[in-house]
C-alpha cells in the first residue's frame, strides 16, 4: 500500500522560509515522477514544482526563484524548500507521485504566510 505524508507546514511571516517533507511507505526511487501541488481556499489545486527520476525539475511560474524541490531516496522523503514566502502561498500542500501508471497523493500540510 503505498502511503504519503505530508509535514512541515505551519505560520510563517512574509519574506519567511519553510520546508516541506513527503515521507512516503515505499522506495521513492521507484517512482516516475514527485510533485508538489497546492489548495487554496474556494481555489482549485495548482501544480507548484515536480522532479523527474533524472532529477530534471520544473516550478510553477509563481514558484520559480523561490522554491526548490528535491528528494533523498535513502529517506524515502521528498522536499519542497521554500523561500521569501508571500501570503499568496498560503494553501494546503500537497505531494504527488506516480509508479506503474497510477497517481498517490498525501493528505496535505497547511502553510500560513501573514503579512
Amino acid at each position: 500500500q503505498v502511503q504519503l505524508v505530508e509535514s512541515g507546514g505551519g505560520l510563517v511571516q512574509a519574506g519567511g522560509s519553510l520546508t516541506l517533507y513527503c515521507t512516503a511507505s515505499v522506495n521513492i526511487f521507484e517512482f516516475n515522477g514527485i510533485r508538489w501541488y497546492r489548495q487554496a481556499p474556494g481555489k482549485q489545486r495548482e501544480f507548484v514544482a515536480s522532479i523527474n527520476v533524472g532529477g530534471k525539475t520544473n516550478y510553477a511560474e509563481s514558484a520559480k526563484g523561490r522554491f526548490t524541490i528535491s528528494r533523498d531516496n535513502v529517506k524515502n522523503t521528498m522536499y519542497l524548500d521554500m523561500n521569501m514566502l508571500k501570503p499568496e502561498d498560503t494553501a494546503v500542500y500537497y505531494c504527488n507521485a506516480d509508479l506503474l501508471s497510477r497517481d498517490y497523493w498525501g493528505q496535505g500540510t497547511q502553510v500560513t504566510v501573514s503579512s
